[in-house]
């Protein structure tokens, strides 16, 4: 019981680092964006986005091994030890993959490596989907489709996670451009509307999380 508890915990804060993370880029993005500050300036809040993101990025990934241990050891989960076992090994990979991606960042390597990341998340999302829909309508006891349909949430919270790093990929290349050649009228217009777009994104980012972990406190159905 001490063990489901420790798991809960780290559960818990994953999903704490993850909300507040995001809202910290959210709010740092602001100021990258504004064309009235120096690109230096400009610069600084992106490097402290790329530092919050981290912890929210690291939440994200260690809820989806942390749920499924919590949901094999007290909910039923049929998932077998074995299989438990190789998804800690790959969830450490893809984290030290994540981290090295955070480290090298602001240069091409950095940017391969986070495509990198963004590869494994094209291999989880698609399987989250299909678990999810066959637990819900074909193979899943009723008391236990409030899980699958938090599985189910989870894998659209990672799409629009996908989105919204893609922003923050795309700032390096921008912010690129203004550094070799100066005050782009273009790139501003592009940095604006990827802000605008990546701001509605954000709000429909926080009720999906919210409705998420409203799934796995209340267990409604």
């Amino acid at each position: 019981m001490m063990t489901y508890f420790f798991y809960k915990w780290l559960h818990i804060l994953s999903m704490t680092y993850w909300l507040a993370g995001e809202w910290g880029v959210f709010t740092t993005s602001r100021c990258v964006v504004d064309p009235t500050l120096t690109f230096a300036e400009r610069m600084r809040h992106l490097e402290s986005a790329y530092r919050i993101d981290v912890l929210a990025r690291a939440g994200i990934i260690l809820l989806l091994p942390l749920g499924l241990q919590m949901g094999a050891m007290n909910f039923g989960i049929p998932i077998p030890d074995t299989w438990l076992q190789v998804m800690w090994v790959f969830v450490i990979g893809w984290l030290a993959l994540m981290l090295a991606a955070f480290f090298h960042r602001g240069t091409e390597t950095g940017i391969r490596l986070t495509k990198l990341d963004e590869y494994v998340r094209y291999f989880i999302i698609p399987v989250l989907f299909v678990v999810s829909i066959w637990s819900l309508f074909f193979d899943g006891p009723v008391e236990l489709q409030w899980y699958a349909t938090k599985m189910g949430v989870f894998g659209i919270l990672l799409c629009i996670g996908l989105f919204l790093r893609w922003v923050m990929r795309d700032w390096f290349y921008q912010f690129k451009l203004i550094q070799e050649n100066g005050p782009n009228p273009a790139v501003e217009k592009r940095l604006a509307l990827t802000m605008s777009i990546s701001r509605k994104v954000a709000y429909c980012y926080w009720v999906l999380i919210g409705t998420m972990a409203f799934l796995g406190v209340a267990k409604p159905f």
